[in-house]
Parts: C-alpha cells; sequence; structure tokens
C-alpha cells in the first residue's frame, strides 16, 4: 500500500515525467482535486484509471475512504489541480492523515509553479521563503509584508486581487524588487519585472488573467 504523491503539468501537457505517467496508470484508484482538469491530462496520455474527487470542501469526508482503501493494500496517486500536490491544498490534509496510520508516501517530483516563477525571476535563489496566499484585508496583508524574512520570498495570487495586492505592496515596499510571473508554461506566459512600483504602473491599466505567482528580492 502507497500513497504517492504526483506532481502533474501547471499548464503545458508536456510537462509531466515518464514515471508519473507509469504511477498514475498504474495505480488502483486516483484522488484529484478537480477531475474534469485531470481527465484532460489522462485523455491525453491514455490513461482510463478510476478517479475520485478529492478537494478542500469534501476533505474530511474522503480522507477516511481513500485510508480504508490503502489499508486494503490498494496504491493510491494524489494530484491537485495543478503541479505538486500538498502545496496550499487539500492533500496535506491526506498525506498527514497516511502519515500517521502509518502507510507509505512516496514522492513523484515534477512541475512546481514555485519553482518555476523562483528560477525564472532573477532573484536570489540561494534563500527563499514560500508564503502561500496572501490573507484577506489590507491591513493582514500589510503585517505579512513588513515581517517578511530577509530572503527572496514568494506568493500566490489570483487575477482578481492582484491590483488591490499591488497597491498595498507599493504602499509598504516600493523599492523591493518583484517578478510576476503569469500563466506559466502555457502560451501567453509572461513574467513582469521592476520595483513594485515600476511594476504596478506597468499592470494598473491592464486585466492580468490567469494564476499568478509573486517573487519579492530581499
Amino acid at each position: 500500500m502507497v500513497l504517492y504523491i504526483v506532481s502533474t503539468p501547471i499548464g503545458n501537457l508536456g510537462d509531466i515525467s515518464y514515471r508519473g505517467l507509469e504511477v498514475l496508470k498504474e495505480a488502483d484508484v486516483i484522488c484529484a482535486e478537480d477531475t474534469r482538469r485531470t481527465k484532460i491530462l489522462l485523455k491525453k496520455y491514455g490513461i482510463n484509471t478510476h478517479m475520485i474527487s478529492y478537494h478542500d470542501h469534501n476533505k474530511e469526508k474522503v480522507t477516511p475512504k481513500i485510508i480504508a482503501e490503502l489499508q486494503k493494500q490498494k496504491n493510491v496517486a494524489l494530484v491537485s489541480d495543478a503541479g505538486t500536490p500538498g502545496v496550499s491544498d487539500p492533500g496535506f490534509y491526506l498525506i498527514r492523515r497516511a502519515i500517521l496510520e502509518g502507510i507509505q508516501v512516496v514522492p513523484v517530483p515534477g512541475a512546481s509553479a514555485v519553482l518555476a516563477a523562483l528560477v525564472s525571476s532573477g532573484l536570489p535563489t540561494d534563500k527563499f521563503c514560500f508564503l502561500g496566499f496572501l490573507p484577506k484585508g489590507k491591513e493582514k496583508i500589510k503585517k505579512v509584508i513588513k515581517d517578511m524574512p530577509s530572503m527572496t520570498c514568494i506568493f500566490y495570487e489570483s487575477p482578481h486581487r492582484i491590483l488591490k495586492t499591488l497597491s498595498i505592496l507599493k504602499e509598504v515596499i516600493p523599492d523591493k524588487q518583484l517578478v510576476i510571473a503569469r500563466e506559466i508554461t502555457k502560451l501567453h506566459e509572461e513574467f513582469i519585472r521592476g520595483s513594485v512600483q515600476e511594476v504596478y504602473d506597468a499592470v494598473k491599466n491592464r486585466k492580468l488573467k490567469g494564476e499568478m505567482v509573486l517573487v519579492i528580492g530581499r
């Protein structure tokens, strides 16, 4: 019985490893955060493994069922919406429970929006900190920004919040270097670089689309 943590593409469907495909094909079941999205990947590679939905709203109900299957000597592959499971998604809940139950957890490395954004940013990579999604509320965001460690820091951000977030950043750290990595590995991939103030000025009249990673220099 093995719980495989399988990284899947963050955009380009070619960005999956041979090992990842083998695990998805040979697993008894795939736990997918978004079965519709995962189905596109499986169809491309001719994989017909049974899927079940596993997301933030059903994790507490579904986790015991998955653990029960693993205890029946079944192999389970966990995939997220995109990228590496367990990073700012409900996969962490299942992984922790499996470990507590003495179930073997095996990572199958691959695509990661955090690392892709970091290494393409041009900002220092010797020390970095991933802080997930910024909280809601101006004062809470300000506090997180003021408390950032002295190293390159990485955040996720959504398109409907990006301009508001940038306006707060420019109040607190206008001269810090910032990179917005948008639509990584997709057709409209874009990296917007400069100081926080410069990046804000460059995008304030644009409607940015797609999921984004913000990389802030130290």
